[in-house]
């Protein structure tokens, strides 16, 4: 694809061959960090979406390498809602990415367009969404920016999640922390947890998840301030308001989903993008069904509240100074005077008009690391007077005493409540099931088992995870919930031969796997329609979801039926066998079509199939007839004769013409055959 001069001349990467192989086309997009370009892979002749990161970026080897071990990383995940990752590379210091092109628009595109929809809708359009991160969750993968500019809405209808050149193994011990000073992340999207201390789990990408349901129902993104760390202030200290207060009468099912997707305590939230996609198809279910009150369901759906949280009678009050679920570490908005510097000199940061975009990297934003603001001084009560001096002399000495004593008993109680009856979770992850119930009774404690789930990285039959996790503090005599790894999770390909189209596909998606794209071929064997077989083939085991491809039967190829008629019979038999038809022959005199040669065919035009049978009428050449004796015979009677039987007739005058008008003789001569319509000459004497 040639661009214009002009676009070439204002971007240097157009018309650029990146790795010898990668010619860049034109630019799609251009982030904070990345431009993406729509390029062509001159190697494989394929159309591919190229991300280009700034230049500088590669000289700080650090970055080159994360960035090429998160390049790794993505490229792990096969998934037909994640936008595949093909390449990396660094060409003399330029640092890229190579992915899958998907043409169309983002779900940004959709909900400036058509925002709001309907609660249903919202759902299904979230659902392919959280498929795709719950096969990331389950490959020990966080996404860190889902954003509706990372969802891309194929053509043909297919929901792909870009971007995953953020996400990062779960136990990586590469995990950034606050203490870097540079939080990553799209701010409108992130979670508390991120925001105050860089740190994230499977929960964050719940919780960005949440807040796209939120401004699909809505219109509107749920935080709106006027720079991007007073929108990370809300994050931290305001609950995500109920849907229903823009869009009166959702069912309060719909607002206690995105309240527990949002929930600013990260144990309140669904543990994985996995169990809120449960949850999303629960309420889509009774939206389905026309459920106007389901306490039940509200009750499963809302986050977990702490006994005793003063915020779960009002969700929605902020009190600056009272002790949230997640610790202040970060400064009133009001108070920042300074910060790294990521908008233009001249940039107003536009929530709205978030630049990022559909293969963009996430806003990097700066998180500062505070001491929360002082509670102001009380006022002292108007009213009453003050106790005179000597009074207050007096009472002095017993004031500091009942003070020291009570500071004491709050000591020992504090330290009682709050450490001594506490012990730290050993770490039982990787063991066995019988080596951790030891390891855990030698620490006083006792273990239940979840739920055991699939794992890609634990082998079969050893600890995934625990509850509390390892190095947390639990009780004496407390219970350590541990989920068991029942190892990869993998799907056998079914036998799909001979099943039609329809039938291979329920059957796949009944085994967990994703019916791929048909390839139709002509088979002699197989009828239209059934299957061939299947790519890979039945029996190989695949990961959950995985795609397979169908070789679905077109039936018999069409054959060319060549016209023989008129040609020697010889030529036709053996052309047409040579092209798997059968061949059947009469035989039949005629008068015009000479002896060997093909009268007629049938059929001798269109086209039939392998074994169909061709018809073939071949010529003996013209019937044979006794020729009369006219010997003897006056010319007259003669003629009348061989007339009669079908003949020509020629006169000459003989060797010993006397003018008598008699037959001498004939020829041929009578009594032999010859073809009806052949000329019998008669000499005369």
């Amino acid at each position: 694809m040639e661009q214009p001069p002009a676009d070439r001349g204002s971007d240097p990467f157009i018309g650029r061959l990146l790795d010898g192989r990668y010619l860049i086309e034109r630019r799609i997009a251009r982030g904070g960090m990345a431009t993406v370009y729509e390029a062509r892979d001159t190697r494989l002749e394929r159309t591919v979406a190229v991300k280009i990161m700034h230049p500088g970026m590669g000289d700080d080897e650090e970055f080159a390498k994360r960035f090429k071990r998160e390049a790794r990383s993505a490229a792990r995940l096969a998934h037909h809602n994640v936008v595949a990752v093909f390449d990396q590379g660094d060409d003399n210091g330029t640092l890229f990415l190579v992915m899958e092109y998907v043409p169309g628009r983002t779900l940004r595109d959709l909900i400036r367009s058509e925002s709001p929809v309907s609660p249903l809708r919202a759902l299904t359009l979230i659902d392919p969404v959280l498929t795709a991160l719950a096969a990331a969750h389950a490959a020990g993968l966080v996404h860190r920016d889902v954003k509706p500019e990372n969802v891309l809405l194929a053509d043909d209808g297919t929901t792909k999640v870009a971007d995953f050149g953020l996400a990062k193994a779960i136990n990586s011990e590469t995990q950034a922390s606050a203490t870097s000073g540079v939080l990553i992340g799209t701010v409108s999207y992130l979670s508390p947890e991120l925001v105050v201390d860089g740190q994230a789990d499977a929960r964050a990408d719940v919780y960005a998840a949440g807040v796209i349901i939120y401004e699909l129902m809505t219109g509107e993104k749920p935080h709106k301030a006027d720079s991007p760390i007073q929108v990370a202030y809300k994050h931290v200290h305001e609950d995500i308001a109920p849907p229903s207060l823009k869009v009166p009468g959702l069912p309060r099912y719909v607002d206690a989903l995105v309240a527990g997707a949002t929930a600013r305590d990260a144990a309140g939230r669904p543990r994985d993008a996995g169990a809120l996609l449960q949850q999303v198809r629960q309420v889509a279910a009774a939206l389905e069904r026309g459920v106007v009150e389901d306490p039940h369901l509200v009750a499963t759906l809302a986050p977990a509240m702490a006994a005793g949280d003063p915020s779960a009678a009002e969700p929605n009050a902020v009190d600056p100074y009272a002790s949230a679920s997640l610790p202040h570490e970060i400064i009133d908005p009001d108070e920042v005077t300074a910060s790294v510097r990521t908008w233009g000199e001249d940039e107003v940061y536009d929530q709205e008009n978030d630049p990022t975009s559909d293969y963009d990297m996430p806003l990097v934003t700066p998180t500062p690391v505070v001491t929360p603001p002082t509670r102001p001084a009380p006022s002292r009560p108007t009213g009453v007077a003050p106790l005179p001096p000597r009074a207050r002399d007096r009472r002095r000495p017993l004031v500091l005493l009942l003070g020291l004593i009570g500071l004491v008993l709050i000591a020992v109680l504090g330290w009682y409540l709050l450490i001594a009856r506490y012990t730290t979770t050993p770490s039982v992850l990787q063991m066995s099931q019988s080596a951790a119930a030891a390891r855990l009774q030698q620490a006083g404690l006792k273990l239940k088992m979840a739920e055991p789930a699939y794992s890609e990285t634990v082998a079969k039959g050893t600890i995934i995870s625990t509850d509390p996790k390892p190095g947390s503090r639990i009780l004496d005599g407390g219970t350590v919930t541990a989920i068991l790894s029942q190892g990869p999770e993998r799907h056998a390909v079914p036998d799909l031969r001979g099943k039609s189209l329809d039938a291979a596909q329920r059957l796949l998606q009944d085994n967990a796997l994703t019916p791929g794209r048909p390839i139709e071929r002509y088979n002699e064997q197989v009828a239209a329609g059934k299957v061939i077989r299947s790519l890979p083939p039945a029996g190989e085991l695949l990961r959950r979801d995985a795609a397979v491809d169908l070789i679905v039967s077109k039936g018999p190829k069409p054959i060319d039926i060549p016209d023989f008629e008129g040609k020697r019979v010889e030529q036709a038999v053996k052309a047409l066998r040579k092209l798997g038809f059968r061949i059947s022959q009469t035989k039949s005199y005629s008068d015009t079509v000479a002896e060997g040669l093909v009268i007629s065919q049938n059929p001798n035009a269109g086209t039939g199939f392998r074994g169909d049978t061709i018809k073939l009428e071949v010529s003996q050449g013209p019937r044979l007839v006794r020729v009369p004796d006219t010997r003897r015979m006056g010319v007259d009677a003669a003629r009348r004769l061989l007339t009669d039987a079908g003949f020509k007739v020629r006169t000459l005058r003989s060797d010993v013409w006397i003018g008598l008008q008699y037959v001498l003789r004939s020829d041929p001569p009578g009594g032999t055959m010859a073809p009806r319509g052949s000329t019998v000459t008669l000499y005369l004497v």
